[in-house]
This record gives structure tokens, sequence and C-alpha cells, in this order.
């Protein structure tokens, strides 16, 4: 990049504020999925939203290609700069810029880290409710591009149902406000269409979002069961049931060995093919009463051992083993990839079965976390960068998951997006006219393809390339296997 535009952004920004050193870009040469790799032109980080609003405008009329980054936990590669984009980073806009608590909103800046909605304003009683396993480092605005979702979703939703107003930095530079903090806008729901498009649409760089009052009680119940077909039918019957449950979780043995090697350990029974964690809340004086409801539900289908947590210690102990189950992964094998799919849960027996079956065809080890109550899908595959061919055989395993999804019903992604990473799964998804329709309506918001180009829906050119780039590597693959 040009050491004048470098100049323009610094006197945008402010000293400090551009990163353009070979070394300190290797950072930010890719977001949580590290299979992909590009390095950026510069790193810019605004500090507001008029900065946002120069910085854009300086790009566009430079023509330079820019992309929106958050703190780099993103697992499908959208922050990663392909063409050598110019990364825009909303790390310094980490503020908590208004409270109402009477009307139950908070505006926060895109840097704003999730979990800390929360700890500011939980002494009145409040909480943010979409919780995502790396809340306690990702950020709000980062949510808002993937439409993050959590454990709890299953009863409260995903980002987009609390997001309820944003400011916005259109690709050419325009500020634009979207929604309404107080009620519903009129015409068409632009907002919730910014919600989970990746950075391809713009930058939001104020957003108000709704935070709920804590329940009056929590039980969270744990189930133990030596047959992943029990606890998928438990999922199912609690449902049929009349119970939505806060949050339903299970893992499988695989996934229990890893974090019972970490500092979460619960001390899982090597014999157990399933652990189910569901949580009830509301009403003190119902709460009890719908925890003994699971309780039975689970005995209902062949638990071996259930229980409730005896108090807020052993509850914080098992969802911080549950939530730390990614990293955990770490632990039994060098590399893996995070895979995000969703089908109906009814189908959850059958699909689980052709997972271990595609993984034994694989010879590579499969480690199932997921958001059972809503049958969003985290399958990890397991392999060693190091050994040749076997990132490929990762990357194969993993496509065919996710056409298994779509075969049953369901989708290639709930909350970690498609990026760069499920390009080629779009295509199976949608079919050529759904994908132009898609492509138009990015076009204009983003006509000259600036703003995070080449992520998310794939150019007709990029279709070509893609299966051209696929057909590649089933041959070397084929050779390697």
């Amino acid at each position: 990049m040009s050491s004048s535009l470098i100049r323009e952004l610094t006197e945008i920004v402010g000293p400090g504020g551009v990163i353009h050193d070979s070394k300190q870009l290797a950072a930010y040469e890719c977001d949580a999925y590290v299979a992909q790799t590009g390095r950026p032109a510069a790193v810019v980080l605004p500090a507001d939203t008029d900065q946002v609003a120069q910085v854009v405008r300086c790009l566009a009329q430079a023509g330079v290609p820019f992309l929106p980054r958050g703190a780099g936990t993103g697992l499908s590669g959208g922050a990663t700069p392909m063409h050598h984009e110019v990364v825009i980073s909303l790390a310094r806009m980490d503020k908590l810029l208004h409270v109402d608590f009477a009307n139950q909103r908070a505006t926060v800046q895109p840097g704003f880290v999730n979990l800390e909605l929360t700890r500011q304003v939980a002494q009145q009683g409040f909480y943010y409710a979409p919780d995502p396993s790396s809340q306690s480092v990702c950020t709000i605005g980062g949510n808002v591009g993937e439409n993050a979702g959590g454990s709890h979703c299953l009863k409260y939703g995903v980002t987009t149902n609390h997001v309820v107003a944003a400011k916005v930095v259109l690709p050419d530079g325009e500020l634009v406000e979207l929604g309404d903090p107080y009620g519903d806008p009129l015409g068409l729901d632009v907002l919730g269409l910014l919600v989970g498009s990746e950075g391809t649409l713009g930058i939001a760089t104020e957003i108000t979002v709704r935070i709920l009052k804590r329940p009056q009680a929590v039980k969270t119940v744990m189930a133990w069961f030596e047959r992943v077909e029990d606890a998928s039918d438990t999922v199912s019957g609690i449902i049929a049931d009349g119970i939505i449950p806060a949050a339903c979780e299970m893992m499988d043995q695989l996934a229990m060995q890893a974090v019972d090697k970490s500092m979460y350990h619960v001390g899982y029974p090597p014999d157990i093919e399933a652990v189910l964690l569901i949580e009830v809340d509301g009403l003190a004086a119902g709460v009890d009463d719908l925890a003994e409801r699971v309780v039975e539900v689970c005995r209902r289908h062949r638990v071996r051992t259930v229980r409730v947590a005896k108090d807020e210690a052993e509850r914080s102990l098992w969802w911080s083993s549950r939530k730390m189950a990614f990293p955990a992964i770490g632990r039994i094998s060098p590399d893996y990839m995070v895979q995000d799919g969703v089908i109906p849960r009814t189908r959850l027996t059958e699909v689980l079965k052709t997972i271990a079956r595609y993984s034994q065809e694989a010879g590579l080890r499969v480690a199932n976390v997921f958001h059972a109550g809503d049958g969003n899908l985290h399958p990890l595959i397991c392999y060693d960068a190091r050994i040749p061919g076997q990132t490929e055989q990762a990357a194969e395993l993993g496509r065919r998951i996710l056409e298994l999804c779509v075969d049953v019903g369901g989708s290639i992604t709930g909350e970690h997006g498609v990026g760069v990473e499920k390009i080629r799964e779009m295509e199976y998804l949608f079919t050529d006219t759904e994908l132009h329709l898609q492509a138009r309506l990015r076009e204009a918001f983003n006509p000259r393809d600036l703003c995070n180009p080449g992520k998310l829906i794939p150019r007709p050119a990029r279709c070509v390339e893609v299966k051209q780039a696929a057909a590649a590597l089933a041959s070397h693959t084929s050779h390697t296997v």
C-alpha cells in the first residue's frame, strides 16, 4: 500500500493507529480458522464512529478493499484478509456507551466484550443472553457479524433476537441508523439483514441490545448415558414433554476425555457415550418442578446417572467444563477443525451414527460437542497437520458432515458463519438462482465488492475456482490416503 495512503489513514486515527510493519501484520493473517491465511495490506484501529466512516471513505475512494475485525475468535475465516485487504480492527472501540435499565437496553461499541456486558449490568439484576463459548473474549460486534448463538439460545434466541438498533458505516463511508431502540421500525428489516452478514454489508459502530432480568431461579441437571441414542432421544423427549430448557447441551466420550484433562475436571466415567447438561430457569416457585420433570424424562430413556447441581459451585464447574470443550481438544490432538452444522433434533441419533462411520472411514477421530436442544452440531475433527495430506482429509471429512446436515433437512451453519471455509457448501445448500439473488442483495450495499470481498456468498467466477480446487483436492487426497 502506498506511503501516501498510510499517511492519510494515520492522520485520521492518529499515531499508533495504523500497523504496516510486516512482522506485526502477521498477527492479523487469520481468525480462529487457521487453515487459510492471508497477509493484510495494513491494519487500522479507529476509536469511534467518525473515524471508521473517514477510514472507509478514504479506502473506498482509493479503491482499496477492506474488512472489519473484532477479537479474531471467528471460526470460518470471516476476518481473514484473502485479498490483501486493509483490516479495520475495532479493538479500540470497546466502550459501554449507555445503559437504560428501565427499558432494558444497552448500547455498546463493537469491540465491547460479550461477557463484560453481563458483568457491567449484573449488580442491577440484568444480563445479556447470547453466550457463545468464547464469550469471555469475543466481541458483540463480531457476534453481530456472525449472528452468534451459544448454549442458552434454545430458549432465548441468538444475537439477532437481541439487537434492536445499530449505527452502521456502509461500504462507501455513509453513516446510517438501522432499527429502533424502543420499538419496531417501519419498512424492511434491514437490521435483520445486517446481523449475520459477516461484514459484507457494512460495519456496525454502535449497537443497541436488549438486556434481560435475571431469572429468579436456575437449576442445572447432568445426565450420563451409556448410549448416544438414549441421550439423543432424551433431548426430543424433553421438548415433547412441553419443557423448553434454557439450555440443553451434549458431549460425547472423546470430548469428555478432553475436558477432564483440563482444569475443569468433572470425572466423567470412561464407559459412557454421552453426557447431557440441561438447564431450566424461571420463577422460583416452579423451577424445582421443572427440574424434576427433566430428571423423569432422563429416567425414561435409560439414563445411568442423573442429578441436579447441589450448589452454584458445582453448576459453575459443569458449565466451565462444557464451555472449555473446544480448547480442551488441543490436549488430545495437535490440530482440530471445528464444524458447525444444523439438523432437526429428531435426526440426532442417525446423524451421529453416520458421523461415527465417516470418522472411521477417514481414519480421523471426531469429538462431538453441541447445542442438542436446537440441533446445532459442533463436530471437532482431530488431525495432525504435520502428516502430509491429513489437513486435506480433515477438510474433506468436514465437507461430508456438512452435506449430511443438508441432506437431513438442516443447514451448513448455525452460528459460526460461512466466511471462506464454507463457500463450497453454499453451492450444496442453495440453488444458483438463490445464490444469484443473495449476491444481488449484497451488491445493493456493496456494489464495488470492497467490503470483505470473497466471503459468505460465492461469486460465479469464484464458484468455478472452488470447484476446480475441490477436484484437485480430491485427486490429491486420493493419493495420500
